[in-house]
Parts: structure tokens; C-alpha cells; sequence
């Protein structure tokens, strides 16, 4: 399903009350469907909306263009961010959800990333996992305390340290509530990873309105 809104998507209704919308958005070569388990377990009955990325690099879909590992095209990304905006706000539209929570994993929390700096409005907040700055040079933003968790590894070797803590302050100096915590692990999502996903969505319960 989802011509009507451009992406190629999963919903999942809500079978609780009072938790955030979660929009998933997988890493380099996933799709719709992977980070739909990892929804379900950190924020159980939580709706879950899951966009493919448009983007191939070979037979992998993303969500934007990258010039070489690490380097993005950042006329292409800003481009795919207003459309996953627009995608965001169809979405709620069709499905009756207030503005989500954003669960990305590497690609998928660049763009994150991307949103909360140029489109703030279209989400409620973000878990960004294995994040890195998507711009270099990052435009003002107002984020009016939005919650954001943002989980780096130590061991990463795609992303180096400071380029994650560089985000972190971005985010912060545009107003966002920025918890960071740099883990014992590699690019790859651990189990703290996961415990400390599901103890932060725990405490934001409410829907965003």
C-alpha cells in the first residue's frame, strides 16, 4: 500500500491509548518492513508507520543520495526531507495520527536528523540511532523542546565521536531536550541500545497533538 502518498509504506493502527506514533525509518537496504519488530517492542501498541526510502544506491533502497561513505548530497537530501515531510503530513491525514515520533536507524536517523532542522513540525520528537550531522553547515531550526534521543557507538566506524556529539549540540543550541548516551558498541543496534529506546518512549507516553 501507499500510492496515494508517494512512499511505499506499512501502517499498523494503535491498539493503545495515549502513546505517540512511531515513524520507522530503516538504514541502507532495509525497507518497509524492518524496523517494524524493533517498533513493536520498545512502545508496544504504539502506531507504527514505516516508509521505504525512494532512494537506490545499487539494489539498496535509502532515503537520500550519498557522494561516498559519509559524504551526503546535501541538494538531494534536502529534497527527499521536504518529500518525507509531505508524506508525514498525508499520512496523518489518511490514518487520523497526531505528529510522530521518529525512529531511525543510520540512514534513516540522518534523515530524521534532516527533518527535525528543516521541517520540525512533522514530528512530535526522534530517537536517533547511530546518527550522524546531515548537514555540514546546519540551518537554524526552532525546536521548542522536542525530545530527542540520540544513541551513538563508541566502536563506530562509520561515524567518528565528535561528528555525533557536533549533532547533539546543533540540536540542543536549536532548542530540542537532547539525552545522548555514546554506548560500548559498533555501528549495529545492541541490546542497551534497545533497553534504553524502550525506558525514554516509556516516559513520553502522551500523544503529541
Amino acid at each position: 500500500m501507499g500510492e496515494p502518498t508517494g512512499f511505499i509504506h506499512r501502517f499498523e493502527p494503535a491498539t493503545a491509548p495515549g502513546l505517540s506514533p512511531l515513524l520507522l525509518l530503516h538504514g541502507t537496504g532495509g525497507d518497509e518492513n524492518d524496523l517494524l519488530p524493533l517498533g513493536r517492542a520498545v512502545l508496544p501498541g504504539a502506531a507504527l508507520l514505516s516508509p521505504r526510502g525512494r532512494v537506490l544506491e545499487g539494489s539498496m533502497p535509502r532515503f537520500f543520495r550519498r557522494l561516498s561513505e559519509g559524504v551526503f548530497d546535501e541538494a538531494d537530501l534536502t529534497r527527499r526531507t521536504h518529500e518525507l515531510a509531505d508524506f508525514i503530513a498525508e499520512a496523518r491525514t489518511r490514518y487520523g495520527l497526531p505528529a510522530p515520533m521518529a525512529l531511525g536507524f543510520s540512514n534513516g536517523a540522518n534523515i530524521a536528523a534532516a527533518l527535525l532542522l528543516l521541517r520540525p513540525e512533522a514530528l512530535a520528537g526522534a530517537v536517533l540511532l547511530r546518527a550522524m550531522a546531515p548537514f555540514a553547515k546546519a540551518p537554524e531550526a526552532r525546536l521548542s523542546g522536542k525530545p530527542v534521543l540520540l544513541l551513538s557507538g563508541r566502536l563506530d566506524p562509520i561515524i567518528p565521536a565528535d561528528n555525533a556529539a557536533g549533532l547533539a549540540a546543533t540540536l540542543e543550541r536549536a532548542g530540542a531536550d537532547v539525552e545522548h548516551h555514546v554506548l560500548p558498541a559498533g555501528h549495529g543496534l545492541s541490546q542497551a541500545d534497545i533497553g534504553l529506546v524502550e525506558k525514554w518512549l516509556q516516559g513520553r507516553r502522551v500523544q503529541a497533538v
